[in-house]
């Protein structure tokens, strides 16, 4: 992807090929920038995925805390519908979220987006964090109670931040399959200048005029940056979140 984003459209369509470009070029990076529509998907995209990582995170944190530390009938029954909603596949709630969507009249709109992402990355959001939740020792909570710490300060003081490694995993999961999804951007916006990114990367590909594969690979390499720029803010925290509880102070 990296060569052919550099290689001119004489090297990507020449019948010997070459692993390395002859001649860098970056006008394919200037044609994906160009391209109709660029800005407005990426803003989409920037919106959409935001706010899915907003809801799913802290709509997670919240499940994972009541089903790992509450004792209340049904427990153990949420958390299988969780797995097995988590084993359906996207294609399967297509449909049924399509017609909700339409009947409720959000179908188009960046709210019908937002909780089909939700609704896809929550699942599996609730499973990692309640194994964080789980490893804590009650001695923690208990302590916190005996010094007078409510129900509420106990969750936010003393188990959130020792939960934060599995806040970032989730965030890490949740960014990543907002930011690639296809399916639901194309079926849910009806509105080209409501697409998102990976929607904007099939311009590239024209049945009369064929692929501009340079332009498509340095328009992708565009496109995975923001991701390897998240994971390597959020790596950091990660790694040092995960040590801080090795060694007993």
């Amino acid at each position: 992807m990296v060569n052919t984003a550099f290689k001119p459209r004489s090297e990507v369509l020449s019948a010997t090929p070459r692993f390395w470009p002859s001649e860098p070029t970056v006008s394919n990076f200037t044609t994906a920038v160009t391209q109709s529509g660029f800005l407005q998907n990426l803003l989409n995209s920037v919106v959409v995925v935001g706010a899915t990582l907003v809801v799913a995170v802290v709509l997670g944190i919240f499940a994972a805390a009541a089903v790992s530390r509450f004792r209340f009938r049904g427990r153990r029954a949420i958390m299988v519908v969780i797995l097995a909603v988590q084993m359906l596949p996207a294609t399967a709630l297509l449909i049924p979220m399509f017609v909700v969507f339409n009947t409720t009249g959000l179908l188009g709109s960046y709210v019908a987006l937002v909780l089909a992402y939700v609704a896809t990355v929550l699942p599996f959001s609730i499973w990692v964090m309640r194994g964080f939740f789980v490893a804590i020792p009650v001695e923690v909570e208990e302590a916190a109670r005996i010094d007078g710490a409510s129900t509420w300060q106990v969750l936010v003081r003393i188990l959130f931040p020792l939960v934060a490694p599995g806040v970032i995993a989730t965030s890490i999961f949740a960014f990543i399959a907002a930011w690639n999804d296809y399916l639901f951007a194309y079926t849910f916006m009806q509105d080209q200048s409501r697409y998102t990114l990976p929607v904007w990367l099939a311009s590239f590909s024209n049945p009369n005029t064929g692929t501009d594969f340079g332009g498509q690979m340095a328009a992708s390499l565009l496109f995975s940056l923001p991701v390897v720029i998240f994971f390597l803010i959020i790596q950091r925290n990660l790694v040092s979140g995960m040590s801080a509880g090795a060694v007993k102070g």
